[in-house]
């Protein structure tokens, strides 16, 4: 996949704070440095699951972990063929990690200030002094320059190349096994991958921390997004006030942003009927909270039928989006207010069409819906940042490595969260699959269009009607 520029590039980190800062400017007054990554930069936050996840394919492949408790970590998602994420520490990227989905996998892929963290304990190489002012320029390590290799490397395994002294000079992919390389006289042991520019300053913080060093940061956006809100509804004084929320964290941010704006206003919620239990239960959990109004519309059964008649939903083909969101909505609206101005949790940072999407807009199937998106410039640390600040009740799901909140079975996920959903709803995936078994069997389709869900596009180009 190709790099998507979306917007902005915003990841800075303060060297006195040890923190992600999104500008040019911490909060304790220290100049932050520019963390080069890759586009589209839609950063977040490393909860515990997902450090616990990621040190545990470190260590079954290093011998040691990679992020120390006590230290803060920034996810970087990537373009890939399926999940790709970069992982900030220190100022710089130590590493990324993938899923593959034929060998059904992840990869570990260490960069070269990894070593700052940890040393590892296993596959890595040695090489002769003569050797590393190329190695560190981006040449492969030959055999000549080759002084010990670790006897657990094997051909395409990722690899840390030190120095005699233990120093990582650089890090890439084994060409042969251990055995053979300690053979060869001449020839490639490891295809080295080019480093990248950039320094890691090591150094302890927390995400409190990290709130206060952004705090100026947050009390602008906020501001701007409240300026935005107050300015739409000038605009319009005769139509009714909404938020539409999903129980993910784009609509809560959103949702307290308004509250600040203009008052309590109800929530608008659209219940597929195919909502995570945790989504339910934050829904409950934010309508207390706030003490608010709910308008709740729901599909009832509406997806299982229309499934039937028109196979699984595919990227290419959302009739779920209209059957059970967009139309019941038009529904609701209709009958409650006649028309709406709702406030939507969409940001740019998030797709392609959605960076194309005006701030307001209607969507052509629900025209009686006036919508308009207040943090459509926010990254999704600036969201998560935000709600850390205001201590408000997120999705309890983003802890658990998923990190898009909607039906359980969106074919815009990846097969990397359909493994994770797999692992921790086995009941609910089951049923799913067995949907989908039916609709292989009826249409007499092949074994492939199920194992690599293949079913999640059928080969047209994507449909954005859902929210543009």
């Amino acid at each position: 996949m190709s790099k998507a520029f979306l917007g902005k590039l915003v990841l800075n980190w303060c060297d006195e704070c040890h923190t992600p800062v999104l500008g040019k400017k911490c909060s304790c007054g220290a100049q932050t440095r520019e963390v080069p990554i890759t586009p589209p930069g839609d950063i977040r936050p490393a909860f515990k699951a997902d450090i616990d996840h990621i040190n545990k394919l470190y260590e079954e492949h290093f011998g040691t972990i990679l992020i120390p408790e006590g230290h803060v970590a920034v996810l970087n998602k990537i373009p890939d063929k399926d999940r790709m994420e970069e992982v900030i520490m220190g100022g710089s990227v130590v590493c990324a990690y993938r899923y593959l989905p034929e060998e059904k996998k992840w990869e570990i892929l260490p960069r070269i200030h990894a070593a700052k963290y940890s040393k590892p304990l296993k596959r890595y190489v040695v090489a002769d002094d003569g050797a590393i002012e190329s190695i560190m320029n981006g040449s492969s390590l030959l055999a000549p320059g080759l002084v010990e290799i670790q006897s657990d490397v094997r051909a395409g395994d990722e690899v840390f190349i030190l120095d005699r002294e233990g120093n990582c000079i650089g890090v890439g992919r084994a060409r042969e096994d251990a055995a053979d390389a300690e053979k060869m006289e001449r020839g490639s042991i490891v295809r080295t991958r080019k480093p990248k520019k950039g320094i890691c300053i090591k150094g302890e913080s927390t995400w409190d921390n990290a709130v206060l060093s952004n705090n100026n940061i947050l009390e602008n956006v906020e501001n701007e997004a409240v300026r935005f809100v107050r300015s739409v509804v000038d605009k319009n004084p005769d139509l009714p006030r909404n938020v539409s929320y999903s129980g993910g964290k784009d609509s809560l941010a959103t949702l307290l942003v308004v509250l600040k704006a203009i008052g309590k206003t109800p929530i608008l919620f659209s219940d597929t009927e195919l909502e995570f239990p945790e989504t339910y239960k934050n829904v409950e959990d934010v309508v207390r909270e706030y003490d608010l109004e709910i308008i709740h519309t729901g599909a009832g059964q509406e997806f299982w039928d229309n499934l039937e008649i028109q196979g699984p939903p595919a990227v290419d083909v959302r009739w779920c989006c209209s059957v059970c969101k967009l139309m019941p909505v038009k529904r609701i609206i209709e009958e409650k207010w006649g028309e709406c101005l709702s406030f939507i949790g969409q940001r740019k940072y998030e797709s392609l069409a959605r960076m194309k999407s005006p701030r307001v807009w209607r969507n052509y199937k629900v025209q009686v819906q006036l919508s308009a998106a207040p943090i459509q410039h926010w990254t999704a640390l600036h969201v998560f940042l935000y709600l850390f600040r205001e201590k408000a009740p997120y999705n309890i799901l983003y802890e658990q490595r998923i990190d898009r909140i909607g039906c359980f079975m969106c074919p815009s996920s990846d097969l990397a969260t359909f493994e994770i959903i797999k692992e921790q709803y086995p009941k609910l995936w089951e049923m799913w699959e067995e949907k989908l078994h039916t609709w292989m069997d009826k249409n007499n389709l092949p074994e492939d269009w199920w194992t690599n869900a293949e079913w999640r596009k059928r080969g047209g180009e994507d449909d954005t009607s859902s929210y543009t």
